[in-house]
């Protein structure tokens, strides 16, 4: 497939088909309400950060949007346990207050559903690496989400997120496009994102019960939801690998 890429900044008129593209992210994970507050935020105030991709129709398929952030801020230095959300957070404290960005975060790769399975996510990840070279940076890192973790729920992080292949790459296959990119796993960010809700809103997004105390397999879910009807409320803490890439 033939693609031209191109930055928000260079083309702010695309901001509402690019916004619109369809995507097949689980409701729950688009429910995360550090993600609601900041991630329109980014093509919004960071559009040099969001690149897409046209096809030979000019049909948008594929987005990547990254954040620069102060990794060596006083009382950072270490990559967030708390990974997507937190390092949105940062991003935006430095953005209001001015600080000096340092480092460049990762935040989504979306391949709209046709196109998937096309190559299209590691041409956005290079196509991000790119932008940040040229912005200057020499680091990007990635709160990864590992696209292959929903089938084992009740794997531990620690243990996927180490799990290779003969040829030393790793299992999962995004991680495994960052590999090849030339990154490294660097930690399990544990507690990444949370999705707190009614039961109401779970079985809205995902069409299950939740009539069941305890921890629940939801489809796309990363980990099991805990689920507490007595209280009327569920909590999905999803973990996260950041990996980082040296450019």
């Amino acid at each position: 497939m033939e693609l031209k890429i191109s930055s928000l900044a260079e083309r702010p008129d695309m901001l509402g088909r690019v916004a619109g593209m369809a995507n097949t992210w689980p409701e729950f994970v688009i429910n995360d309400p550090v993600g609601d507050a900041y991630y329109p935020q980014i093509a919004a105030e960071l559009p040099q950060f969001v690149q897409f991709a046209e096809d030979e129709n000019a049909e948008v398929v594929a987005h990547a949007h990254s954040v620069p952030f102060a990794l060596a801020a006083e009382g950072r230095g270490e990559l967030p346990a708390r990974g997507w959300d937190e390092v949105l957070l940062w991003a935006f404290a430095d953005l209001r207050h001015g600080v000096r960005p340092d480092t460049v975060s990762a935040i989504s790769v979306t391949i709209t559903p046709h196109a998937q399975g096309l190559g299209l996510s590691g041409r956005m990840l290079t196509a991000m690496r790119d932008n940040a070279r040229a912005l200057g940076f020499n680091e990007v890192v990635a709160p990864v989400r590992p696209s292959a973790k929903h089938l084992e729920p009740r794997t531990p992080m620690e243990e996927y997120a180490r799990r290779v292949r003969p040829d030393g790459l790793p299992h999962d296959p995004w991680l495994r496009v960052h590999a090849r990119a030339g990154a490294t796993v660097h930690s399990v960010a544990p507690a990444s994102m949370a999705v707190a809700a009614s039961l109401h809103d779970w079985r809205r997004w995902t069409g299950l019960p939740f009539d069941t105390a305890g921890d629940i397999e939801v489809p796309g879910a990363l980990v099991p939801v805990r689920c507490e009807p007595e209280h009327g409320f569920a909590v999905y803490v999803e973990p996260n690998v950041w990996m980082r890439h040296r450019l």
